[in-house]
């Protein structure tokens, strides 16, 4: 394969970036020259991963820590109103922004193709005002239009019949075209800004036509009959912890000898975006106080004592920061507020989940845990104690979770993701043209 120029970007999001560092540093390992356009907070990431480093442009860059405090607009919002101005804040209104910085990236660098993550709506703009071959990278469940699912964000389940099929038909043009009527404008304004046609196209719709890598297997994804032929499942896809001593917490050992003695462990996380305590991990650590479970949060110690209002129970063991790498192989199941990065990782090995999903896309990742009987949906971001605690029995009890949490680790070991995600971005650099179909070689 001759040398590549590929040139990526990515919205400056933790959950953004990480999948993506390990598609780049799989492309750099086969010796493609790769600049990658991302926020100066993951600077070392970038560099890490093989890439040259092009930062972004102030008014595109942010600290996804307190994404309140840089998109105000946010502030006090909450449902339907906070999903559209998330929208547009972060990812529809800076298209423009991010197009004329990638313009400029292109002028200086010459790729051969633009690798983007799905949420960076730039590439989209640059693809059509310069026919760069564009690849997309998605970051959360799969929520191309179709009649075979329901509107993306209802959480409803995939159609099972025609009568179903015509009401997903209906329900996407009540809410994917009505009570979303403005953020596809906002998305039109920004396609008017660079110079294309306004069209009709929505929001919803924007993806590569050209190769759209989805970073799960199939059996995680609702069915669809008809798959837009760009669509390539690839297999989960993140930066892989050595699980090494570096980084692991003074508790490490209790984890160990529960494991030994059959003990179960549970893991309670809420990822890097939706970080109120008093959410998920407080509720868990009330929950599970009095269960014969060893509960590992990633949290800070004495911001839960806060939240939880006093001591934190005796069979939690707490630190901001866990080596992933080294702790799911030792766990039995995983509480987490539904980050997708976050769920692919348990299922690789074989961890039943219990999923509160409540901002942004969760509630969706959380019906496709409870679809594929990988675990319980609780249907709310903010669960009672009580909820929590039967469904982590359940999880731990009940052998079916764990049957079909395993039987997608299995799936999911046949894929090499970053392997084949380099590969099919080589096959779209050398035919600019639409992707369709397995790569020889592959199952």
């Amino acid at each position: 394969m001759p040398r590549l120029r590929l040139l990526v970007a990515t919205v400056p999001m933790t959950g953004h970036v990480r999948p993506m560092a390990a598609l780049v540093q799989a492309l750099c390992a086969r010796g493609h020259e790769v600049a990658w356009q991302a926020g100066r907070n993951f600077e070392s990431l970038v560099r890490t991963s093989g890439a040259g480093f092009l930062p972004m442009a102030a008014d595109t860059d942010w600290d996804d820590a307190d994404l309140e405090a840089a998109f105000p607009a946010l502030r006090g919002r909450r449902g339907l109103a906070r999903i559209r101005a998330h929208l547009d804040a972060l990812f529809i209104e800076p298209a423009p922004r991010q197009w004329r910085a990638l313009q400029a990236a292109c002028d200086d660098f010459h790729p051969d193709a633009l690798l983007a993550d799905q949420a960076h709506l730039g590439a989209a703009l640059l693809h059509e005002t310069r026919g760069l071959p564009w690849a997309t990278l998605g970051m959360s469940a799969l929520g191309l239009p179709s009649e075979d699912t329901a509107p993306f964000g209802s959480a409803l389940p995939p159609a099972r019949g025609a009568a179903s099929r015509h009401l997903n038909r209906l329900l996407n043009a009540l809410v994917l075209r009505g009570l979303f009527a403005g953020t596809n404008a906002t998305w039109r304004r920004a396609r008017e800004a660079v110079g294309l046609p306004v069209g009709r196209q929505m929001y919803f719709e924007v993806a590569s036509p050209q190769l759209y890598l989805q970073p799960t297997v199939p059996g995680f994804e609702y069915p669809r009959r008809a798959l837009p032929p760009q669509v390539h499942f690839i297999g989960p896809l993140w930066p892989r912890d050595a699980a090494q001593a570096a980084g692991r917490p003074a508790w490490w050992a209790d984890v160990e000898a529960a494991r030994r003695l059959g003990r179960p462990v549970v893991l309670v996380t809420q990822g890097t975006l939706a970080t109120r305590l008093n959410d998920l991990i407080a509720p868990t650590l009330r929950a599970l106080a009095g269960e014969d479970v060893l509960v590992v949060a990633t949290a800070d110690p004495a911001a839960v004592a806060v939240a939880l209002g006093g001591a934190v129970p005796r069979n939690a063991r707490l630190a901001p920061f866990v080596p992933y790498g080294a702790l799911l192989p030792l766990l039995s199941a995983v509480v987490t507020n539904g980050g997708y990065g976050g769920v692919q990782q348990a299922l690789v090995h074989g961890l039943p989940l219990v999923v509160a999903g409540g901002s942004e896309e969760k509630p969706e990742i959380a019906a496709r845990v409870a679809w594929s009987g990988a675990g319980v949906d609780l249907r709310t971001g903010r669960p009672s104690a009580q909820a929590v605690r039967e469904a982590v029995r359940r999880v731990l009890v009940e052998p079916g979770f764990k049957a079909r949490a395993g039987a997608l680790a299995v799936e999911m070991a046949r894929y090499d993701a970053a392997g084949l995600g380099a590969r099919l971005v080589e096959r779209l650099s050398a035919t600019r043209a639409v992707v369709a179909g397995a790569l020889p070689g592959d199952g």
